[in-house]
C-alpha cells in the first residue's frame, strides 16, 4: 500500500491550514497577482534558442517565491527547502505535491535579473497604482523616516577603507577576484545612539491614513536622512501635513515647505547649550503620536525574519529592501481590505 497522500487527504490538510489561520491565505486570494505579469514579462524577456531543455518557470510563480523569501527572510537554499517541506508554501505557489520546485540557482538568477533591471521599483509603482484604483489614495498627510539595514561587517584595514571611500577598488582585491566578490564596496558605517552600524538605509514615506509605504529610496547608511527628504516627498498625498523627526528639520526646509504650501510637523530640536522649551517639548510629544505610525511599519518589517541582508552591493540592496517594502504593502492591503467581522 502506498503512503502517498491522495487528493482528498491533501484537501483536508489545506482545510485544516485555513482553520488554523494560514497567514499566506490572504495574500494568495486577495492580491491581484496577474497585475504583475506585464512588468515581469517585460523584464524577463527570454530569447528562444530552439535547443529544447526544460521550459522556464512561470514569472508569477517566481515572483511569489521572492515574496516568500522576503516575508520570511530566507536564503535561496532555505527557500527551495521550505517550498518542498511546507504545505502552506506549496498552496501559496499553486504547486502540486509532485510539482517541480525551482532550485536555489533558479531563484538567485530570477532575483538577480530583477535587481539588475531595476524592476522592483516598477513593481512597487504598479501595486501603488492598484492601491489608488481600490480607493486607497495617499491621504491624511505623510510621515517620513529612515531605518538602518545591516549587512555582514567587512574586515578591512584602514588603507582598504580609504580606497573604498574614494570610490576606488583596493589593488590587492583586483588581483583576487574571489575576495572581491565577497566585498561590499557600497555599504558604509554610521553612528546612531552611540552605536556603530554598517550597511544601508531604507528611507520611506508612509501616508498617515492607511499606513502604506508610498515612496522609498535606498542609500548607504552614512548618508544623512535630510538629504533624501525631497526624493521621497509624495506630491500625490491629499493632505499637506508632513511629520518627521528632528533630523530632517532645517531653517531652509521650513521656509521651503511653507512656500510650497506644506504644513510642517517636523520635530523641534535643541542645539548645544540651548535646550528645548517646555512648550516645544509638548509640541514634539503631540507630533510623536502621529509619527509613531512609521515605527509600526519598521516593526512589521523587522518581524519578517529580521533586517539583516545577505546580499552585496547597492544594486542588490535596492532590490532586497524594495521587495521588503512591496511585501509590507501587500500584507497591509490584505489587512485593510479584509471583511469586517460579523
Amino acid at each position: 500500500m502506498s503512503n502517498q497522500p491522495g487528493f482528498f487527504d491533501v484537501q483536508d490538510r489545506y482545510a485544516a491550514l485555513s482553520r488554523a489561520g494560514d497567514p499566506l491565505e490572504g495574500l494568495r486570494t486577495v492580491i491581484p497577482w496577474e497585475n504583475f505579469r506585464k512588468p515581469l514579462k517585460k523584464t524577463m524577456q527570454r530569447k528562444e534558442n530552439g535547443l529544447g531543455g526544460r521550459p522556464p518557470f512561470d514569472d508569477i510563480l517566481m515572483f511569489k517565491v521572492l515574496v516568500l523569501q522576503a516575508l520570511y527572510n530566507l536564503s535561496d537554499d532555505q527557500t527551495e527547502y521550505q517550498i518542498r517541506d511546507r504545505l502552506s508554501f506549496m498552496r501559496f505557489l499553486g504547486l502540486d505535491m509532485d510539482g517541480t520546485v525551482p532550485d536555489a540557482k533558479t531563484i538567485w538568477l530570477f532575483r538577480e535579473r530583477l535587481g539588475q533591471a531595476g524592476a522592483v521599483e516598477k513593481l512597487f509603482a504598479r501595486f501603488d497604482r492598484h492601491l489608488e484604483e481600490r480607493g486607497l489614495m495617499a491621504s491624511g498627510g505623510q510621515i517620513i523616516d529612515a531605518s538602518i539595514i545591516p549587512v555582514p561587517r567587512q574586515r578591512n584595514d584602514h588603507k582598504e577603507n580609504d580606497a573604498i571611500k574614494a570610490g576606488e577598488t583596493p589593488e590587492a582585491w583586483k588581483k583576487n577576484k574571489a575576495k572581491l566578490c565577497q566585498k561590499d564596496v557600497d555599504a558604509r558605517w554610521t553612528v546612531k545612539n552611540r552605536q556603530n552600524h554598517y550597511g544601508y538605509k531604507n528611507h520611506i514615506n508612509v501616508d498617515r491614513k492607511h499606513k502604506l509605504i508610498r515612496r522609498y529610496h535606498v542609500t548607504d547608511a552614512c548618508l544623512h536622512d535630510t538629504n533624501v527628504f525631497d526624493e521621497i516627498l509624495d506630491p500625490k498625498n491629499t493632505a499637506k501635513g508632513i511629520w518627521a523627526d528632528g533630523a530632517y528639520r532645517t531653517a531652509e526646509r521650513e521656509q521651503d515647505m511653507k512656500r510650497r504650501g506644506y504644513r510642517s510637523h517636523i520635530h523641534y530640536k535643541g542645539t548645544r547649550g540651548h535646550s528645548l522649551s517646555e512648550a516645544k517639548r509638548e509640541v514634539n510629544t503631540r507630533r510623536s503620536r502621529v509619527r509613531a505610525r512609521v515605527e509600526h511599519v519598521f516593526g512589521r518589517q523587522y518581524a519578517m525574519g529580521g533586517k539583516l541582508m545577505r546580499s552585496i552591493g547597492i544594486i542588490r540592496a535596492r532590490a532586497s529592501i524594495g521587495f521588503k517594502n512591496l511585501v509590507y504593502n501587500l500584507q497591509r492591503f490584505v489587512f485593510l481590505t479584509r471583511p469586517a467581522p460579523a
